[in-house]
């Protein structure tokens, strides 16, 4: 069993992300700060945002922030929205070459007219922290070592702390993308879950739910699951995050799931905001170490 999954936590109704996640940095800042008392470099994370998208300023800062608790040298690369791909791609290029740099984070959405996949695919798969290059993704799928998508991970990582049983459970995936559906199932399937993918083109998505032991909702639509898609005493986890303007001028968060009628109903859950959202940031700075370790040969 990995350093990430060897503490359990306390089981309850809720799957603190926050807590959790709060667990994981101590234990990566403490492994860290080993490492720097016996003479080694901090490990290094480089991170390229594109534009002004409001939303993707505040992951950043959190990141970067989450990066200097926990030990982690980052080095910010801030370009305007009209750069050039090819600028983008040398700038990537150097930063792969960088023995200070262990992992590149490219923070995405990118502003459009800019290649996404191009300039994802130009990253190190050794430096791909993200976990979403075709070699990460591949190695994955072929049960192989390597860096994992961020955000499964960090639900993974959830599961194991607070003692879910994953091993012969049915598991549900609701969503598909290359960012939490398909790794997921992976995850779960390399767990020996017996696991289902649906998506938008399901039939009967409510009936395809209700034999779910663990139901992974991923989907994209505020509050699309009702408590009477999910199985008495699952396990819920919620990746969605929709932001809601209330009448009264004020907004409030919510997920995937409706969480007042689904908590009433699943054995654990996971909430929104304070779920899966933080355990995606501690993942970066888990798959940074990672690569840290592998480039130091220090694993």
């Amino acid at each position: 069993m990995s350093k990430l999954q060897s503490s359990a936590l306390k089981t309850g109704n809720i799957l603190d992300g926050t807590e959790t996640a709060k667990a994981v940095r101590e234990e990566l800042a403490k492994e860290i700060e080993t490492f720097k008392a016996a003479g080694k470099r901090a490990p290094g994370l480089a991170v390229i945002l594109i534009g002004d998208n409001p939303a993707s300023q505040v992951y950043v800062k959190n990141k970067v922030l989450a990066c200097k608790k926990t030990g982690i040298e980052s080095f910010m690369h801030q370009l305007p929205a009209q750069i050039d791909a090819s600028e983008v791609l040398k700038l990537i290029d150097e930063l792969n070459k960088r023995a200070d740099v262990d992992g590149i984070l490219v923070q995405l959405p990118l502003p459009s007219g800019l290649p996404t996949d191009t300039i994802l695919e130009a990253v190190s798969p050794s430096k791909d922290v993200d976990g979403l290059h075709t070699q990460n993704m591949g190695l994955l799928l072929a049960g192989k070592a390597g860096l994992r998508p961020c955000t499964p991970k960090g639900i993974m990582v959830m599961l194991e702390r607070y003692g879910v049983q994953i091993e012969g459970k049915n598991a549900t995936v609701i969503g598909r993308s290359n960012l939490v559906g398909k790794p997921i199932a992976m995850m779960l399937l390399e767990k020996n879950a017996t696991v289902k993918i649906c998506h938008s083109k399901s039939k009967d998505l409510d009936k395809q739910c209700l034999d779910a032991d663990i139901l992974v909702v991923a989907a994209g639509r505020k509050e699309m699951v009702k408590g009477s898609w999910i199985k008495e005493g699952a396990v819920v986890v919620d990746v969605g995050i929709h932001k809601e303007e209330l009448p009264d001028g004020q907004s409030r968060l919510a997920g995937d799931v409706l969480f007042s009628e689904a908590k009433e109903i699943a054995s654990q859950i996971t909430p929104v905001p304070g779920g899966v959202g933080p355990m995606t940031v501690a993942m970066l700075l888990a798959n940074t170490l990672q690569s840290y370790k592998t480039r130091e040969k220090l694993n």
